[in-house]
């Protein structure tokens, strides 16, 4: 361990009256990045079950033809609310939940730039996805016009319509505060010897995934306040009766959402890019070329929306632009995945939980983005529009993409956290479990799809039965495997002291401190060659 490193350290144990506050109060007033990282996880993970829950109503649902045991305008409320959890209150924040921990330990800082912004972009979070759910036992029950909120369906919502508005707004809020802390901790904060260039991937596509945040979420601001006003003020921004228009609502959300779509994978990158270095034990093949190509993604992803909208009769001109923006994505999603099988190729490999999900990211990824290209072609989309086939082609991104990735980095980084090794047997078994259960979920639906069976309907004939009973059976199966990744979670303090780098192959500042990481780790900067050096 270093000089700098070893001051900091005897720093922080001649400065005890510095460490974390007693009881509730830590949690309710901390401005420390890993208490605030540890509750943004904690918060998405029970969110992970809610939503969770949600999918186990709409798969139970539609395990066999006829209605079984819900309404359908229940089955509605449900497909609706399990995206809006899924995508704002439990794959964003865990994210965020890991910028907050590693960015600081990653780039040297003692803290992010704005800790008192920090606490309150999170306690945000609690309060909107309150208002959210609370709309389920309004008269009219929770919305029901699906997470893309498209007009004029969504203004049928009962009393729960402005509780959406306002609970998406305070999600944007959260997310816009959070973004801004990332940005200047990372441009501010690095150690004195790290350059641009030098920072790890996950910093890397954390500062292109603030950028895409601040861009992004007030535009869905806006199209929610018009959608308020059209519903409330009397204007017609969507409504045809009054002169509106109902497309130009999925033009402006679309520009939010394709963005959004990276919001959710790019940080992924990030974390797969720790990982597999770590064990194949070899340096990240091509690291700046994975940055040039994390930003085009970024660029690319604000010239693509209209991908979602080749069957509300847009010109031919409009359908060529767009379908052929969307595959030049292609190029450099194919320059990481090159990467990341080149950084394997010829390494020390061992397979450790975080690398198996690592591995599953990167393969069932792929698949993802093939049924992806498949979409993007405009006369082929008219036959899958808003049929399984979509359905299964984003889950294979955000399940085995997004989710996956956020495990192996929990797994990965638990150790620096806790101090101590989780059950390694659990973890694994934790790994299959996931892994064929999700398949076994979602693979079928791309048969359902290409056969015609539309999405977001609660009962359908009997041609499809036999497909949607193996996704209920994947489904309920994914479902209760999560409860051995808490298990293992909350053991991990029982396990073996976990020594300071905790992975042999593993390198960056973030393995120079001890484990569990002190409550406040560099009081002066660090060097970032030091890192190097511990690695080589």
């Amino acid at each position: 361990m270093t000089t700098a490193v070893a001051d900091a350290h005897a720093s922080h144990d001649a400065h005890d009256d510095h460490g974390p506050a007693k009881g509730i109060g830590r949690w309710l007033f901390s401005t420390n990045h890993k208490d605030i990282g540890t509750m943004y996880l904690i918060f998405s993970l029970v969110m992970f079950f809610v939503g969770g829950a949600m999918a186990m109503v709409i798969r139970s649902e539609l395990a066999i033809p006829g209605l079984q045991f819900v309404h359908p305008e229940f089955f509605n409320q449900m497909t609706t609310m399990h995206a809006l959890i899924m995508v704002f209150g439990a794959v964003m924040p865990a994210f965020v939940g890991l910028a907050n921990w590693m960015i600081p330990l990653m780039i040297g800082a003692p803290d992010m730039a704005l800790p008192r912004m920090n606490n309150w972009s999170f306690w945000i979070l609690p309060v909107a996805f309150g208002i959210l759910l609370s709309t389920l036992f309004m008269p009219g029950g929770a919305p029901a016009g699906g997470w893309t909120m498209y007009p004029p369906l969504v203004l049928q919502t009962g009393d729960a319509f402005p509780f959406l508005i306002f609970s998406v707004h305070l999600m944007g809020i959260s997310s816009i505060m959070g973004a801004m802390n990332v940005i200047v901790t990372i441009i501010n904060m690095r150690a004195p010897d790290m350059t641009l260039l030098k920072m790890p991937m996950f910093v890397w596509t954390w500062l292109i995934t603030a950028y895409l945040l601040i861009a992004v979420m007030p535009v869905l601001a806006g199209a929610v306040t018009m959608l308020l006003t059209d519903q409330f003020f009397g204007t017609s921004f969507f409504l045809a009766a009054g002169g509106g228009d109902p497309v130009m609502f999925q033009h402006i959300f679309w520009f939010f959402g394709h963005p959004e779509v990276y919001i959710m994978i790019l940080p992924a990158f990030g974390v797969v890019s720790e990982i597999i270095p770590t064990f194949a034990r070899k340096k990240l093949f091509g690291h700046d070329s994975m940055v040039y190509a994390a930003s085009s993604i970024a660029f690319l992803s604000f010239i693509v929306w209209a991908h979602h909208m080749f069957t509300v009769g847009m010109p031919l001109t409009g359908q060529m632009f767009f379908m052929f923006a969307t595959m030049l994505i292609a190029v450099p999603t194919g320059v990481k995945i090159f990467n990341w099988v080149a950084t394997m190729w010829r390494g020390a490999m061992t397979f450790e939980t975080p690398m198996l999900f690592s591995l599953a990211f990167v393969f069932l990824f792929t698949i993802g983005g093939f049924s992806g290209l498949m979409l993007a072609a405009a006369p082929a989309d008219v036959q899958y529009h808003d049929t399984y086939f979509v359905v299964a082609h984003f889950h294979y991104v955000l399940v085995p993409g997004s989710i996956f990735a956020i495990m192996a980095g929990a797994y990965y980084w638990l150790p620096k956290w806790t101090g101590h090794m989780y059950n390694e047997s659990l973890g694994k078994l934790h790994f299959w479990l996931s892994t064929i259960f999700v398949n076994l979920t979602f693979f079928p639906m791309h048969f359902l799809g290409l056969a015609g069976m539309p999405r977001r309907i609660p009962d359908y004939s009997t041609q499809f039965a036999d497909f949607n009973t193996i996704a209920s059976i994947g489904a309920i199966g994914f479902g209760v495997s999560q409860l051995l990744f808490v298990w293992v979670l909350v053991t991990a303090w029982k396990g073996s002291k976990a020594t300071d780098r905790v992975w042999e192959g593993s390198h960056g500042l973030e393995w120079t401190v001890p484990s569990p990481a002190p409550y406040h780790t560099f009081d002066t900067p660090p060097k970032a060659r030091i890192a190097d050096e511990a690695f080589e």
